[in-house]
């Protein structure tokens, strides 16, 4: 059982990975076509083998849930798998709504990555500690992975319109700010490639160090070690020595891998910026030319007034209640709950400033983008790197 579930995530990721290119050739026909009215050939080709996806990772989801025993949502690896089913599951509902194939070849490729980056971490299914023993874990854990979804498609949406409203013909603001997200997104594929690459070698390196209580430990690195632990003494000689010592409230070989993921994706970025030569969004441009930006301006807008509301009861409504329940009190200032709250006040501003202040447009576009790297930062920095009572870093 355990094998057909990892199967069945493999199948889904190669069909996705199969359909973004169908995608690509609906919104490459003849200018004219009216996608509202009528599918598209291509596109109906790639909206069924991504449905077909879907479901093949909902068969991963199940298979594996009834291998644990429990809700496959205790580890970064089950969560983030989940986050991209469900960003999936999003984008099939939205693009029925509104049947933009160019939607398919910016949010596919984002499920992609969070899926390979979700690979990269332990697949190994273990008994759920005490505090987790909960049907809370489900409810709260599922419906804040749904709620980023959602929001998470507004972010493609945004993509698509800043990439085709930008002037890339002049350097700006804007144009530089779109180029750190282009890097950003490159960085996930460095870390899927350095962290691929340190496990073929096999790389191992284990270092004592003093942790935050000052009781000595012992991490075992998968990588040279450019960040070392609090204190750190090398078990075995001939180690490679860390540059840096972090003290023991962050987590240092989780903040070593985000020093070679950005390092990668910096080695990446330029040599795509050689091949191309022009920016990333500069060559992306030519896909977005028939499309409207009223449109995807739209798609963005009602994405987040969908995503917020369902991600206030996962990520605070529920979250409190879970609190009170494993540790008798609603709130408590834990990292996870604070990015919770900064990731809510985001988004509850975002639709302010649109209902009231008439943000449109290329501001509503930058705000959707400035909240999912937040959503992002909480997914990477705090689970990974900041040591916390919600986080996988510990």
């Amino acid at each position: 059982m355990a094998n057909l579930s990892a199967n069945l995530l493999l199948i889904a990721f190669i069909l996705y990975l199969v359909a973004i290119p169908f995608f690509g050739g609906a919104i490459r026909q003849k200018k004219g076509l009216d996608e509202t009215k009528s599918f598209a050939k291509w596109a109906k080709i790639g909206i069924v083998i991504t449905i077909i996806g879907f479901l093949a990772q909902l068969g991963f989801f199940i298979t594996r849930w009834i291998v644990a025993g429990h809700a496959p949502l205790s580890n970064l690896f089950e969560y983030t798998t989940f986050f991209g089913m469900c960003l999936v599951a999003a984008f099939i509902l939205i693009y029925f709504i509104y049947k933009t194939s160019i939607l398919g070849m910016f949010v596919l490729p984002i499920a992609l990555l969070i899926i390979a980056y979700a690979s990269m971490f332990p697949r190994e299914i273990s008994p759920l500690i005490p505090a987790l023993q909960s049907h809370w874990l489900q409810v709260h854990v599922s419906t804040v992975a749904l709620g980023e979804a959602i929001l998470a498609v507004s972010f493609g949406a945004a993509l698509i319109y800043l990439v085709k409203a930008i002037d890339h013909t002049k350097r700006s603001k804007s144009t530089i700010w779109l180029e750190v997200i282009m890097y950003s997104i490159v960085s996930v594929v460095g870390f899927i490639a350095v962290t691929s690459t340190f496990a073929i070698t096999d790389y191992q390196a284990s270092y004592s160090y003093i942790d935050k209580n000052g009781a000595e430990s012992q991490m075992d690195y998968t990588m040279p070690a450019v960040i070392g632990p609090n204190e750190w003494q090398a078990i075995e000689d001939g180690t490679f020595e860390p540059w840096i010592q972090v003290p023991g409230i962050i987590n240092a070989k989780k903040l070593n891998t985000v020093v070679w993921s950005l390092a990668a994706g910096l080695i990446l970025y330029i040599v795509l910026r050689l091949i191309l030569r022009k920016t990333i969004g500069a060559a992306l441009q030519p896909l977005t030319k028939n499309i409207k930006l009223d449109l995807v301006d739209e798609i963005s807008y009602r994405s987040v007034l969908i995503g917020f509301p369902v991600f206030t009861l996962g990520g605070l409504v529920f979250a409190m209640i879970w609190a009170q329940i494993a540790w008798t009190r609603f709130w408590g200032w834990d990292p996870k709950e604070v990015w919770a709250l900064i990731t809510w006040l985001f988004y509850a501003a975002f639709l302010h400033l649109r209902l009231a202040k008439g943000w449109h447009g290329e501001k509503s576009a930058w705000l959707a983008v400035i909240g999912f790297a937040i959503i992002m930062f909480n997914l990477i920095a705090v689970n990974l790197v900041i040591a916390g009572l919600h986080s996988y870093a510990g």
